[in-house]
């Protein structure tokens, strides 16, 4: 059995995936399988994960028929990993040398369900080092403790599930699968339930897999209704929490990221799709008055005088300013 499984979803990457398997191979190992899951792309993508997949040690190309999006390829990598733990890299993205072996060293030496790392923003040839907001480095903590507190930048407030490595004992009998109906902010719901599921967690002082920002044809530039799954992916976390045995404790911190998310696509609505926009707007009215009301008020009374007099306005039904 590998000691570690590294899930590849890839489609339509073709400028980018030579350096992405590139920086596989230098990381390849004995103890390391990379599992490429072609999403059915429609460029010279195939071509490539094939012509490298000769020479990859620890590489298996898995495709999809049809597109089925990265929540669907992510899971597809999963059911087939067979590693002790297991990571993610996104097509467009690459590693360091040796960052693979450092996660896992950490992980052996720690003995926790998941550790988060940091990730090098890389935007043209500018690049800088974020890091998740956790409180210690190197040491096993409780990720429940990593959620709150509400007004705070937090763990699940770094969403990128490719900056960590997680043991395969999170995914047994099915558990911890992205939901594949989010084409968008699958990330996002997938992080809170690891935190809300898992036991232990540790923060890691690596800065060895680098996120390329700014792609044309990544989901997170779309403007079209793909954007609006975060309405889902959030309505499906507060139920999560709601249904939690200390949800007290942690719906305040879902309502006012939620509410963030709301001001954050309302503030660019002018940049989507019309058809888009306007379905945001009058979705996002509705997942206001969705939300628990007493929390929905305390976030509106405690975050900035801005977002507060954007979301109120739009709840109200008035036009934001």
């Amino acid at each position: 059995m590998p000691k570690l499984s590294v899930v590849v979803p890839l489609h339509n990457v073709e400028p980018f995936v030579e350096s992405t398997l590139r920086s596989l191979a230098g990381n390849a190992g004995p103890d390391v399988e990379f599992l490429l899951v072609d999403d059915c792309s429609t460029d010279a993508t195939s071509w490539v994960v094939d012509r490298w997949a000769e020479k990859l040690p620890g590489a298996r190309v898995i495709r999809h028929e049809r597109n089925m999006g990265i929540a669907q390829a992510r899971n597809t990598g999963i059911d087939a990993a067979g590693g002790e733990f297991l990571t993610f890299l996104d097509g467009d993205d690459w590693y360091g040398p040796g960052h693979l072996a450092g996660m896992v060293a950490a992980m052996e030496e720690l003995g926790c369900d998941f550790a988060r790392t940091d990730h090098v923003q890389a935007t043209g040839t500018e690049r800088v080092i974020k890091r998740p907001p956790a409180p210690a480095r190197g040491a096993v903590m409780d990720p429940r403790d990593g959620i709150t507190p509400a007004d705070t930048e937090t763990m699940v407030d770094y969403p990128f599930v490719w900056a960590g490595i997680y043991h395969r004992r999170l995914f047994d009998d099915g558990g911890m699968r992205f939901v594949t109906e989010l084409r968008t902010a699958e990330d996002r719901l997938w992080i809170w339930r690891l935190h809300l599921k898992a036991r232990t967690y540790a923060s890691l002082g690596l800065h060895g897999v680098f996120y390329r920002r700014g792609v044309a044809t990544s989901l997170t530039q779309v403007k079209d209704s793909r954007q609006l799954d975060f309405i889902p992916a959030y309505d499906a976390l507060l139920r999560d929490v709601l249904g939690d045995p200390e949800s007290d404790r942690f719906l305040l911190k879902a309502v006012r990221t939620y509410c963030a998310m709301i001001a954050f696509h309302i503030g660019k609505a002018d940049t989507y799709e019309p058809t888009a926009a306007r379905r945001l707007r009058r979705e996002a009215r509705e997942a206001l008055h969705r939300m628990p009301q007493h929390a929905l008020e305390e976030t509106l009374a405690t975050i900035d005088s801005t977002r507060s007099r954007l979301l109120g306005r739009l709840r109200d039904g008035r036009k934001a300013a």
